[in-house]
């Protein structure tokens, strides 16, 4: 299931100009490619924890699935108005498993959330790298459709896999399809936007999606920009996916042994920071900042799944967490992709994005410091 959320939003970034040259799209019409499925995600962390109290996890997991499936076959199908109607639903149903993996996780291995957690993150970031390095090749070969709905595979894979899983739960309604699907979501006892840790928990999530989907929908360009050809920054592009796997193998044995995951947390952000420097000043050298980039920011992010797991009681509580952290974080990621755009037009540079995204990484490493101290909401 995780391998399905991701690849499917970042594996458009290495086609946005041929999406572009193909569709007549503008620089901040292809950055909505992007924006979108973070919009999806925000409004979709409204209902995910509701809708798997009503229908389980399980159902509500493998229902998400077919949707992502559906909505890449639809974003495939040739005009703009199904590349972007096909993207809102790949959205719609990644912003339902972003969402329930931290309360799944927290349920099925409680006692090792930080080692499941880490296996997720290796399975999205190998996903997207697999896409990210594929999909130039077979949009060369089958025209950009038929890179586009290859990435199809992942989600068929997983609704294989789940339907075991759904077969044995059943398709009940109400409390006896929750009460069948282990585990139940509960209800948070208190609003969670009363704890100042769920708000450092968000903007540490919300700054560093920002930042990983701009790089995820710009980078290519960025790098052809400086010099690369488009197979290359391609290849860039899926290695920054394939460095985001790192930090799962090694993340969950080392963070197991510590209560307290401060400097953890303030050392992957300002990697982000060394990276995004990097390729503002020495873009020759990309290969090197696009490992940082891409190792840093997964860091980041597993380290924020792992925080509503960490910080909470219960698999209702952090189901609740990550839909307020997810909620306002992708509201304000949404933002990057199609900013970053307008900020490259306006200026005829990528400097401004760039400097803009050394400020946010600096502002990450102060939340992270304040998210990774050990403490429970209450």
């Amino acid at each position: 299931m995780a391998a399905c959320l991701r690849a499917p939003v970042t594996g458009v970034g290495p086609l946005v100009g041929t999406l572009q040259s193909d569709l007549g799209l503008e620089a901040s019409t292809a950055g909505l490619l992007t924006t979108l499925p973070l919009l999806m995600f925000s409004a979709g962390s409204l209902f995910a924890a509701s809708l798997a109290r009503r229908w389980g996890l399980t159902v509500t997991i493998f229902i998400a699935l077919v949707g992502i499936f559906a909505g890449i076959l639809l974003r495939s199908m040739g005009s703009t108005s199904t590349l972007f109607a096909g993207t809102a639903v790949i959205g719609a149903g990644i912003a339902l498993g972003n969402v329930l993996l931290p309360s799944l996780v927290k349920a099925d291995f409680p006692e090792s959330v930080a080692q499941a957690t880490s296996v997720s993150g290796v399975s999205m970031g190998t996903a997207g790298a697999l896409v990210s390095v594929c999909v130039v090749p077979l949009a060369l070969w089958l025209g950009w459709q038929g890179g586009l709905v290859a990435v199809a595979l992942l989600p068929l894979l997983a609704i294989v896999v789940w339907a075991v899983r759904v077969r044995r739960v059943g398709w009940g309604s109400g409390a006896a399809a929750a009460a069948q699907s282990s585990p139940m979501i509960g209800r948070a006892s208190k609003p969670l936007w009363r704890s100042s840790i769920a708000w450092q928990i968000t903007l540490f999530l919300g700054f560093n999606s920002v930042m990983f989907y701009s790089m995820a929908s710009w980078l290519p360009a960025i790098l052809t920009d400086a010099g690369f050809s488009a197979v290359v920054a391609g290849s860039l592009h899926g290695e920054m996916q394939l460095a985001s796997a790192l930090p799962g193998l090694f993340l969950g044995p080392v963070i197991a042994r510590f209560g307290d995951q401060r400097l953890m947390a303030v050392g992957m952000a300002l990697l982000m920071t060394v990276a995004l420097f990097g390729l503002l000043y020495q873009p020759g050298v990309a290969v090197l900042w696009v490992a940082l980039f891409g190792f840093g920011s997964s860091g980041c992010f597993l380290l924020a799944i792992m925080f509503m797991a960490f910080r909470t009681h219960s698999a209702g509580q952090a189901a609740s967490l990550s839909g307020m952290a997810q909620f306002l974080g992708y509201l304000v990621a949404a933002c990057g992709p199609t900013l970053s755009g307008a900020m490259k037009e306006q200026w005829q540079s990528w400097q401004a994005p760039l400097v803009v995204g050394v400020c946010l990484t600096l502002v990450m490493a102060i939340c992270g410091a304040l998210a990774g101290r050990n403490r429970k909401i209450q």
